[in-house]
This record gives C-alpha cells, structure tokens and sequence, in this order.
C-alpha cells in the first residue's frame, strides 16, 4: 500500500512513498489568499493532490497530530487548527484511511528526536536523493517524507 506523509500548516508539505518507501513525489502544502488575513490551505488543490496518489493504488495517510502549545498566538493557533482541520476533511472525503502520529512518534523511529530541525532534511537528501529538498525551506516536505516513512 502506497503511503502519504503530511505535515500540516501552511508551510508543511505532502509527501507520497511506495509500498517500499521508494519516492515517488512531495508537494508544498497548497495554499491561497484569504486577503489580508493571510493565507490558508487550498482545499481543492490538495484533494486534486490525493486523488492523485490514490488514483492507481490504495494508500494510507500518516499525519501529524497537532496541538496547540503554550505561549503560541491565539490567531495563529486557530488557524494552524484550520488547516487540520481542512487535511481531515479532504481525506476523509476522499475515503483515505489516516494514523495520526505525534512528533515524537515519527522523530523517534525516524532516529530525530532531539536533533535540530534541519536534520530531518539532511536524513530526507541522503535517502531520497532526487526529492526536491535543497531549499532551506524544504523543511516541511523532508518532515513529510519522515512522516510517510513512519508507516514502514
């Protein structure tokens, strides 16, 4: 079964492995303007995403259970819960079996825990050499693709 990894946010991505955890492909979370109040995730663009991925295969989605955390923004917050909100939704529409899994879950099997936030991207490069991960703001697919390969 296909897997798809998804780091929720506006700045998170979406990361699709084979039943092997081969590579085949990581998008940028899909987002559009909601005027001068931001920015929130484009619903539309990311079921076109998923339907993609589960066009020729079943797959399974990994996402990351999100809380808020002392000391965050009570707007920001609200709309971090926005857009998980919206990830929920479009996969359950689209009948995708989700695991929610914490950070430390995913970071733990991945080998991260406790390491800077860049590492996950160096992991993500070595393994997944033709993923698009050379931007520092790669951060949010590599996190994906660690998701993705959580389900191994």
């Amino acid at each position: 079964m296909n897997k798809i990894g998804i780091d929720p946010g506006l700045t998170g991505a979406i990361a699709w492995l084979d039943s092997n955890n081969k590579f085949i492909d990581v998008w940028d979370m899909p987002t559009m303007s909601r005027g001068k109040k931001g920015n929130q995730v484009n619903s539309v663009e990311l079921g076109e995403i998923i339907r993609e991925i589960t066009r020729e295969e079943p797959c399974i989605a990994y996402v990351e259970q999100v809380h808020a955390m002392p000391g965050q923004g009570v707007v920001s917050m609200f709309n971090f819960g926005e857009s998980f909100g919206v990830i929920k939704g479009v996969l359950g529409s689209l009948m995708i079996p989700v695991e929610f899994v914490t950070p430390v879950q995913w970071k733990t099997r991945a080998a991260l825990k406790g390491k800077d936030k860049d590492a996950a991207r160096t992991k993500a490069i070595n393994m997944y050499p033709n993923a698009s991960l050379s931007r520092k703001k790669d951060i949010g697919r590599a996190d994906a693709l660690m998701i993705a390969r959580y389900g191994e």
